[in-house]
């Protein structure tokens, strides 16, 4: 970086919310600069579970192949408790609408390595040992003075400024952002470790006073532990501190050893009140810190970054207007908030001290867990909860309108559902159709029932903002899951107007394409075509 730079965006922290934003961006060919404090990429693993919803939304940058390559994928979990132990199957493999059925296990370390690679390819490099000092902004610009590892400074000018830079922000500080929450009283333990007598798969021991949970990893250890820090220890956890609390737990059945790497941390669940500040907006950790249950800590901040990546690369481009930013904050704070709420409350249940609570904890959950979870309503339920498939925008500023008779299926402001179907007459996955940089409108049904005219013409009139697709079934017998997901039946013709976030925009019956032209001019305003 030079002296003094000017880019569109200046994305700071390089964490996987940053990298995924300097990834959207650069799918748009906006001008990114990305930079971090930290000296090198971070080696530990750190947050581990990358979600289906996740992996969707990488996928549409070619990312998700190369994850689920390098990591672990698991659909259920052991439960051991006082005397018993039981297999829970959390997902089904043969769910159909996502490609992703399962938890992928991989270390941050790893998941930050080949998000920087694919950025690497279209030619954006994170600048590190760069440390944001000052923010200030004017009307139409944000400048920012970063120090590098010698301390010495320089000046770059964007457009605008997300601050990806984590639970201690600089770029929140600047902009005087409350981030407002609570500390957990209790010390956790992660740790990077080696394990005798544990067969593959996640793994929660339920024992007299805590939980241990193990979580496989390929690199940079074989296993991943997380526990209540045993009581009595003086100083940072030790390994013969961690074997200890291990025993006490799971009642001398595991030992750890050669750990690569050991840690004591608290846990803080914080939200800011907004996430813009003018010019400068917050993604990830950023702006919502939270328990790790469930996973989704990591998820969420990659969520924040495709929502936001795709908003401002299209203003950016000078397709849409700013105000499309506005609904960044309203779409994406309800959900920050949401999941400190939710992963709050599990996480104080499953750390509970309370004596009847724990008198319970090992003896009922392996008892009742198996039995809730082979019902296929709480299996599937649980599924789309953790995975992310069932975070929505129903009633939210970009959610247009639904016509048409139909009470089930995706509607304004759903996650489009996944599924096999023809796509201009070729079999494909519907979720590989739709453009990362555009809205995609899929005319579902015959083929000759849209004149191609009039497909053309408004094509024409929205340029870069739309692409087209015509969808049907190859065989509606077989493909009777994506009807019913899709809420179309299969002799009927409909319009589904997608994001590029993957998420259904306006929807209506029929073949007159007003409905999608006027919702695109009230979102895009003129600046499209």
């Amino acid at each position: 970086m030079s002296e003094t730079a000017r880019v569109d965006v200046l994305v700071v922290g390089a964490g996987p919310t940053g990298l995924t934003l300097a990834l959207e961006l650069s799918a748009h060919g906006v001008d990114v600069a990305i930079v971090d404090a930290a000296p090198d990429a971070v080696h530990e693993s750190r947050a581990m579970v990358i979600q289906a919803r996740t992996l969707e939304v990488l996928d549409r940058h070619g990312v998700a192949d190369d994850l689920v390559a390098a990591g672990d994928d698991a659909t259920s979990v052991t439960v051991h408790g006082r005397r018993r132990e039981a297999t829970i199957r959390l997902f089904d493999a043969a769910v159909g609408e996502t490609a992703y059925p399962f938890l992928l296990f991989l270390s941050q370390a790893e998941t930050e390595r080949i998000l920087a690679e694919h950025l690497a390819r279209r030619g954006v490099d994170v600048r590190r040992g760069s440390r944001v000092v000052g923010v200030e902004q004017d009307g139409d610009r944000v400048s920012c003075t970063v120090h590098d590892d010698a301390g010495t400074p320089a000046r770059v000018h964007a457009r605008y400024v997300v601050g990806c830079d984590g639970a201690h922000s600089a770029v929140r500080e600047a902009t005087g952002i409350a981030f407002r929450g609570e500390t957990y009283p209790q010390t956790f333990v992660l740790a990077d470790v080696d394990v005798d007598g544990l067969d593959p798969g996640v793994h929660a021991f339920l024992g007299p006073t805590g939980l241990v949970f193990f979580f496989p990893l390929a690199r940079p250890a074989p296993w991943r532990v997380l526990t209540m820090r045993p009581d009595g220890a003086e100083g940072p956890t030790a390994l013969l501190d961690l074997q200890r609390a291990v025993a006490a737990q799971a009642g001398g059945r595991v030992r750890v050893h050669d750990p690569v790497w050991l840690t004591d941390f608290s846990i803080s669940e914080r939200c800011v009140d907004r996430l813009r500040a003018g010019r400068v907006l917050l993604a990830g950790d950023a702006a919502h810190i939270h328990s790790p249950a469930g996973g989704q800590g990591m998820n969420t901040g990659i969520q924040d970054a495709v929502n936001l990546g795709w908003k401002l690369g299209l203003v950016c481009r000078g397709v849409a207007r700013p105000g499309l930013l506005e609904t960044y904050d309203a779409e994406r704070l309800p959900i920050g908030r949401y999941v400190v709420e939710t992963t709050g409350r599990v996480f104080r249940i499953a750390t509970s001290s309370n004596p009847l609570v724990r008198f319970l904890r090992p003896r009922v959950a392996p008892l009742v867990l198996p039995v809730l979870a082979r019902l296929p309503a709480l299996r599937r339920a649980g599924f789309r909860a953790v995975s992310e498939l069932d975070v929505h925008y129903r009633g939210g500023p970009l959610a247009g309108e639904s016509t048409g008779r139909r009470a089930r299926g995706a509607r304004p402001g759903d996650r489009l559902p996944d599924g096999r179907v023809l796509v201009d007459g070729t079999p494909a996955a519907l979720h590989r159709c739709l453009s990362a940089t555009a809205f995609t409108l899929l005319l579902y049904g015959p083929v000759g029932r849209w004149p191609q005219a009039t497909v053309d013409a408004i094509a024409t009139r929205w340029g870069a903002a739309l692409r087209t697709r015509r969808v049907s079934l190859s065989d509606p017998a077989v493909d009777r899951g994506t009807v019913r997901r899709l809420g179309i039946p299969a002799d009927q013709s409909a319009q589904l107007l997608v994001r590029p976030d993957g998420y259904v925009a306006h929807r209506t019956d029929g073949v007159d394409l007003g409905g999608i032209d006027r919702y695109l001019e009230s979102v895009l305003g003129t600046a499209a075509g």
